[in-house]
């Protein structure tokens, strides 16, 4: 039996409103210029998530962009209401609408299971032939309707082949056909992070469509990888089957070429040499496709230290490709907060006191500190299926390794979005602490797992021409004292080699480094903290990854054994490393609540973080730095299923706690957030109000271009072949 509870956005869902006022208003009129077109390229680009999703995302979000369009919300809800619909009802509706724009479809940006309406469905219908453009869109939800309330087994979360649904490949393929694609991709130097897969065949010979994002849809060269366009016939290793390989461009054209057209446009306003070249190189990638332009763009972008208004735009973060390759489109533009950025720039400049107080060898660290830019920004516009409260980019490893990159706090997301009105799970005198250094101590772990997390390490890499950026002398693991005789190739990267398991372990490290280096006094120093304020933030920040552990398990899903979430999978692992910790660090008991119901409580002793926490973690995280380091994906993949298993076989019984876990789950907060429109050669910000009414409204006035619908519609249509099930 399903628990229908577990797809539905509660009645309680609340909306946060982003504002960034202020800051926008300290902005001169280049600024703002600038700041419009880029958030205008990075709207249109951000509908490329909802054909990155789901089937029917594209549907739902036509039908309500139509629906609100043609009437005011409240007009809508008198005339529901005098067909027979509730009040409750009707909010339930709004709730459903914001809840598939704010996730850019409807599977959940954090946590991947589906999405749908927590009303009847014959409510549902009533109100939509109550509206005053009913007839445009009977046909639409006709199409739609099944899969919006569809709780088919494979339509209940993301994933691939029989696991879950995905866009990123065609309903037929599964983990062996993405298999040979990355063969293939990895053998042609063709990046995952723009493409799809599309699986046919012809001849009885099977015939995969690597097909990339870009404006132009016919052929020539791939700038940066040459004459791979067009058809291949590939052997993969494994199997030893010929099949074919189409290499197509032009996928989403219409919405890319959008993107390119606000592009240009912000061009005229850059503030230095930098941007526009940065601008030139995106505008070039989303023209033709190509990922060595975007990665040029990205250099660029890392040497414009510093600025007013900070921006970046691609197919970024992998967390929602079943196999944990692909790019979701984002795109945000965002205002420096100076005061916090000063706090965030002497990190930096601690980094290279602080780096070696990590758990690993010397030679597992970069060669070099590079220096990057670490500024928290108020968001304007963050466009894509959620919204992080940190960033570490560029996530091209050659780039990354000997190049540089950029860390974000988002500090109006973070005030904002993390603030929960009930702290399950604590006794009182932790939650009342909780409550108050929740923030402050999350900007410490976003500060460190930023920067020294995503930021430290070094990947040992052999060379085409037979040498390697490591002594292979000197150099040894650690683990087993042997030298290091597997390492990667040079056209290599971290997600291919990792594959799905990439996002999480890394995020795992990361968090790892968070909570390890919050012990240090240096560090702690920096945001201001010394004597008991900085015990207690150190206790907070450790009591809330433990929590968050415990929270996880709403995003586990015991039926497939699959984790829904790469950060909370992470978390979970870390509460794992602590409980096994042992001598009392974290005790988890099952009591009964106020309200007579099965609870939980936790309890961290702050007195053993030091010497019983901080080795164990200190071990982990040692071990997940030596296995990503070599590229020993055996090991680290044993050790990381290892502590992600949940199980009852012994204390705490977390699949039995997951039952109270998911009956007192809180819904994540919505985020509404400003439109910039021009008016005239002046930029006006618009506000709504934090609502799902005022959420929706602010995405019917999202966009200028009066054939976008039809633009959605075509691309739609065009990829339904490709997604029977």
């Amino acid at each position: 039996m399903v628990d229908v509870s577990q797809y539905v956005l509660p009645a309680t869902s609340k909306v946060a409103f982003l504002d960034c006022q202020t800051a926008f208003k300290g902005l001169t009129d280049q600024e703002k210029l600038y700041s419009h077109y880029i958030s205008q390229a990075s709207w249109y680009g951000g509908l490329v998530c909802l054909y990155q999703t789901s089937p029917e995302s594209p549907g739902i979000y036509l039908l309500f962009h139509k629906l609100f369009k043609g009437q005011k919300v409240e007009e809508l809800q008198a005339a529901a209401e005098a067909q027979g619909v509730t009040k409750e009802e009707f909010e339930a509706f709004l709730i459903y609408a914001a809840g598939i724009l704010s996730n850019s479809g409807n599977y959940k940006a954090f946590g991947d299971s589906k999405i749908i309406p927590n009303l009847p469905k014959e409510k549902f219908e009533i109100i939509l032939k109550s509206s005053k453009v009913a007839s445009e869109i009977q046909g639409l939800w006709q199409e739609i309707s099944e899969r919006v309330y569809s709780l088919a087994e494979r339509q209940r979360e993301l994933g691939l082949g029989e696991k879950g649904t995905t866009t990123y490949f065609s309903s037929n393929c599964n983990l062996e056909d993405a298999k040979v694609a990355q063969e293939f991709m990895s053998a042609k130097d063709i990046s995952p992070y723009n493409t799809r897969l599309f699986k046919s065949s012809e001849n009885g010979k099977k015939v995969y469509e690597v097909r990339l994002a870009s404006a132009l849809t016919t052929g020539g060269d791939l700038p940066g990888v040459g004459s791979v366009l067009g058809s291949h016939e590939f052997t993969p290793k494994e199997t030893g089957t010929p099949c074919v390989f189409k290499v197509t461009r032009g996928d989403y054209s219409d919405l890319m070429a959008l993107v390119v057209e606000n592009l240009t446009k912000a061009e005229k306003y850059a503030a230095n040499e930098n941007e526009k070249k940065m601008l030139t190189e995106y505008i070039n990638s989303f023209t033709t496709g190509s990922i060595p332009q975007h990665k040029q763009g990205s250099r660029y972008w890392i040497k414009n230290k510093g600025p007013i208004v900070e921006t970046y735009i691609g197919f970024i973060e992998s967390y929602r490709d079943p196999f944990g390759v692909r790019g979701e489109f984002e795109g945000f533009v965002a205002v420096v907060n100076k005061e916090m950025s000063a706090k965030f720039t002497e990190l930096v400049n601690q980094a290279e006191h602080l780096l070696p107080l990590l758990p690993w060898p010397a030679a597992y660290e970069k060669d070099k500190f590079l220096r990057p830019d670490f500024t928290s920004l108020d968001v304007l516009t963050f466009a894509g299926s959620g919204i992080p409260a940190g960033i570490n980019i560029p996530n091209y490893d050659d780039i990354r390794q000997d190049e540089g990159f950029k860390n974000v706090s988002l500090g109006n997301v973070l005030i904002t979005g993390y603030k929960e009105d009930k702290v399950n799970f604590l006794d009182t005198k932790d939650a009342e602490l909780f409550q108050k250094l929740k923030i402050p101590s999350f900007e410490v772990q976003v500060g460190l797992h930023e920067l020294l997390g995503h930021g430290s390490g070094k990947l040992f890499i052999k060379n085409e021409n037979g040498t390697y950026n490591f002594d292979q002398e000197s150099v040894v693991n650690p683990e087993t004292n042997q030298k290091i005789t597997e390492c990667y190739r040079e056209n290599e990267t971290w997600d291919t080699r990792f594959s799905s398991l990439s996002s999480s372990y890394e995020e795992c490290r990361a968090e790892c480094v968070g909570i390890y280096l919050c012990l240090s006094t240096d560090a702690l120093r920096i945001f201001g903290f010394t004597d008991q304020s900085a015990d207690d933030i150190i206790y907070v920040n450790w009591l809330s990854m433990a929590r968050a552990g415990l929270l996880a398990l709403e995003f586990y899903t015991p039926e497939t054994g699959a984790w829904r979430q790469a950060h909370m999978q992470a978390r979970f692992c870390i509460l794992r490393v602590m409980l096994e910790a042992g001598h009392g660090l974290v005790t988890i008991t099952k009591t009964t609540g106020d309200d007579g119901k099965e609870d939980i409580q936790l309890k961290l002793d702050r007195s053993k973080i030091i010497d019983v926490g901080k080795p164990a973690i200190g071990n982990f995280l040692r071990k997940l730095q030596i296995y990503k380091s070599i590229g020993d994906v055996e090991s680290g993949k044993k050790m990381y299923d290892f502590y992600s298993d949940v199980h009852d076989r012994d204390e705490p019984h977390f699949l039995s706690l997951r039952s109270i876990v998911l009956e007192r789950k809180q819904p994540r907060r919505m985020f509404a957030q400003h439109n910039t429109v021009l008016q005239g050669d002046k930029v006006e910000l618009r506000s709504y109000e934090a609502s799902p009414a005022g959420l929706i409204q602010s995405w019917v006035e999202r966009f200028p271009d009066g054939d976008l619908d039809d633009k959605l519609t075509r691309l739609w249509q065009k990829e339904k072949p490709y997604f029977t099930d």
